[in-house]
């Protein structure tokens, strides 16, 4: 609200009109100084804002390195809300859910139906030819699940998935029904087959999306300064590329642009007579960026990367729906959490603790500013960090979620006593456990069911 108020002041002093007396604008220009005051001061005495969540910088507020006009005034702490899901999309995880014993199978591989929380879709496949026409195989469970799909097969190209449930085939229920007789109804069936599949968590692993981070040097475009200058890029996993003039200011401050990849033209260009350059010419506007990088290898990486963020996979994994769906939700209203209660989160750019209230489910760990605040403000997608007990500053007994890579950020939190420090410690050693990377849970399930068809 106060943010709306300053936008409607902001244009005051920019009226113009010949018969405004020299002491009306004079009146508009200390209005808009005293609401610029208060709202620096509610900045500083906020106790909701500030989360250093994942930034959700919208197309409006991109500025450009070569014209750009940020008033960091006007930043407002809001834009840091939402949820940190980088390393969830970095690679391919899979939910075990308490299947935590050596001697069971991961649930996502293993034949006991227990789903979480399916969503179903219609996936259509026009057959192609030779013995395999559809390029994808069943396996003998209830329920009938895929598990394997053919690179560049018919069913890769309508997005069918590993991990799928078949429900239906042709319009015909085969949820109790043997595979091999699915099978038939489809090689009876006509040569688009239709299927209604459904997957969900404890099945589906995740589609990994792009994430790439490191220096390149960007060709400038500026009509006064022309040449090579380093600078940091960060590729997102929503497909949006941003770059910052160093490392340090990833985090702390506004990129110097965004760009967003999806539909664009990228390529290796040899028109500028230097080595390892490629170009990227976005779909919307009318610019060709030129990058640089420093050998072969780390051209390649930048290239599969974007290509990736260029033709992207628009379909949530399940849980994400899951999970987005938990945060309209009030925090009680979250059935069967792992742990709740009130955590401090350390604003590193700040240096300040901010309190939340926190609900951790299946992974995730949800931000609300009370207990009685819907929606939450936020949220931390779990998979893959190590949890540990550290001394910080002024504060002996801190919570550290350390990410596996450097390129993730790590994130420090501190309850109300060392007690329940110790409390959190334990339920989020456990509620990460529920989660595997792929290719661990296909190495923990070493034989295959005995009884597929390839279809």
């Amino acid at each position: 609200d106060l943010k709306s108020e300053m936008n409607k002041t902001r244009k005051l002093p920019l009226k113009k009109d010949a018969r405004a007396s020299d002491s009306s604008q004079e009146d508009a220009i200390d209005q808009w100084a005293r609401r610029r005051k208060q709202f620096k001061d509610s900045k500083k005495c906020s106790s909701t804002g500030g989360s250093s969540i994942n930034s959700t910088i919208t197309e409006g507020s991109i500025n450009s390195e070569d014209a750009r006009s940020v008033d960091l005034g006007l930043y407002s702490e809001n834009e840091d809300r939402g949820f940190y899901t980088e390393n969830f999309h970095s690679a391919s995880w899979v939910f075990r859910g308490d299947d935590v014993s050596p001697d069971n199978s991961p649930r996502c591989l293993s034949k006991r139906p227990r789903p979480v929380a399916i969503r179903e879709r219609t996936v259509k496949i026009a057959k192609g030819t030779g013995n395999y026409p559809w390029g994808f195989r069943i396996q003998f469970s209830k329920p009938i699940l895929v598990t394997e799909v053919d690179t560049n097969s018919a069913a890769e190209e309508a997005g069918l998935q590993v991990g799928d449930i078949l429900i239906a085939v042709n319009g015909t229920d085969v949820t109790s029904m043997p595979h091999s007789e699915a099978a038939n109804l489809a090689r009876k069936g006509p040569d688009i087959l239709t299927m209604i599949v459904g997957s969900d968590i404890s099945r589906y692993p995740n589609t990994p999306k792009p994430t790439c981070r490191g220096y390149l040097h960007k060709r400038t475009q500026s009509a006064i300064l022309k040449g090579w200058r380093k600078r940091w890029f960060v590729l997102k996993h929503n497909g949006y590329l941003h770059y910052y003039k160093h490392k340090k200011d990833e985090g702390k401050c506004r990129p110097l642009e965004v760009t967003k990849l999806e539909g664009a033209e990228i390529g290796v260009d040899t028109s500028l007579g230097k080595p390892f350059v490629f170009k990227c010419i976005p779909q919307a506007g009318n610019r060709i960026f030129y990058f640089c990088a420093t050998s072969n290898q780390e051209m390649k990486r930048w290239l599969e990367a974007m290509d990736k963020a260029v033709h992207p996979i628009h379909q949530n994994h399940v849980w994400v729906d899951v999970t987005l769906h938990n945060t309209t939700l009030p925090p009680l209203a979250i059935k069967n959490p792992e742990c709740l209660g009130l955590l401090h989160q350390l604003d590193r750019s700040k240096d300040v603790w901010i309190q939340h209230y926190c609900i951790l489910k299946d992974g995730c760990l949800y931000f609300y500013a009370t207990l009685r605040s819907t929606p939450a403000q936020g949220g931390l997608y779990l998979q893959g960090y190590i949890v540990s007990e550290q001394s910080l500053g002024s504060k002996r007994s801190v919570i550290e979620l350390k990410p596996p890579s450097e390129e993730f950020k790590t994130f420090y939190l501190c309850a109300e006593n060392v007690n329940e420090n110790k409390r959190w410690i334990t339920a989020l050693k456990a509620s990460i456990n529920k989660w595997l990377p792929l290719h661990q849970a296909i190495q923990d399930f070493m034989s295959r069911p005995l009884e597929e068809t390839r279809m």
